[in-house]
């Protein structure tokens, strides 16, 4: 339904938090918040996040991933980006209710920055549950489902389009492909939302609603686009399939996303 996921005012609600963890991924939480504090110190780490299925609430057991962002003090470092994988590695084989961990390493500077503050900075203030450390989120603007938004957060499909089709190519077994068909099937469906988001007049991040309101709006690419959405759920070690995704919806998609919202502020 149009108008979902804002407040009373009709900004962007945050869609997560603690209190909507699971009860089966309660532990998951806690050992990823205690890992972090012994890898990162309070003079490294500004403040660490949660954010996906886990803090909404809508977590499959075995099935969904971890999903972690950590703000530090200065820029990350190779150091830094190792210890981050280790904690990676560390709790995707300790944890079996869960699938996958990635964790996302920026500066508080570049997140509080004004080049990111409809991109990371609505993440964050937005998408993202406060773990450790003071919410960055208590510095950032509130958010409407605008155009800027729209363009700031999706409107560099192209470039992603570009590594993609490389990544497939290098793909040498189904492991390899499965992965990044979720990869690439999420990111086109978000993609395909926040195009018809300011029409739409309201925000979700959950595949299924997001292929069915750009479906409203373009209706000849709705199959494609609900097929996405269930690629982005149970991926698939199918060729095919991605290259559906690479080479037919997610071109016409960043065309058509240039078109109406105009492409994103290029980054250093």
């Amino acid at each position: 339904m149009a108008g979902t996921g804002l407040d009373v005012e009709g900004w962007i609600a945050r869609e997560g938090a603690l209190s909507r963890v699971p009860a089966a991924f309660a532990g998951v939480v806690d050992a990823a918040r205690a890992r972090i504090a012994d890898s990162f110190d309070g003079g490294l780490l500004h403040s660490a996040y949660i954010y996906g299925s886990i803090p909404r609430g809508t977590a499959i057991l075995g099935v969904s991933d971890l999903d972690l962002l950590l703000a530090l003090h200065t820029e990350p470092t190779e150091a830094d980006r190792a210890a981050a994988t280790r904690i990676e590695q560390d709790l995707d084989r300790t944890l079996p209710q869960i699938d996958g961990v990635g964790i996302l390493l920026f500066s508080a500077r570049t997140l509080l920055s004004e080049l990111e503050r409809h991109d990371l900075g609505f993440f964050v203030a937005c998408l993202c549950t406060p773990l450790l450390g003071d919410d960055l989120a208590d510095q950032l603007p509130r958010y409407r489902p605008t155009p800027l938004l729209a363009r700031e957060t999706n409107g560099d499909l192209s470039l992603a389009l570009t590594g993609w089709r490389r990544q497939a190519a290098e793909a040498n077994n189904d492991q390899q492909t499965e992965a990044l068909s979720r990869v690439v099937a999420r990111r086109i469906v978000r993609t395909g939302f926040t195009l018809i988001m300011p029409r739409w007049g309201g925000w979700t991040s959950d595949l299924t609603q997001s292929a069915e309101a750009f479906g409203l709006h373009y209706p000849e690419r709705a199959e494609q686009m609900r097929r996405a959405a269930v690629i982005g759920r149970t991926p698939s070690p199918v060729p095919s399939v991605l290259r559906e995704l690479i080479d037919d919806l997610g071109p016409w998609l960043a065309a058509e996303y240039a078109v109406v919202h105009g492409e994103k502020a290029p980054r250093p």
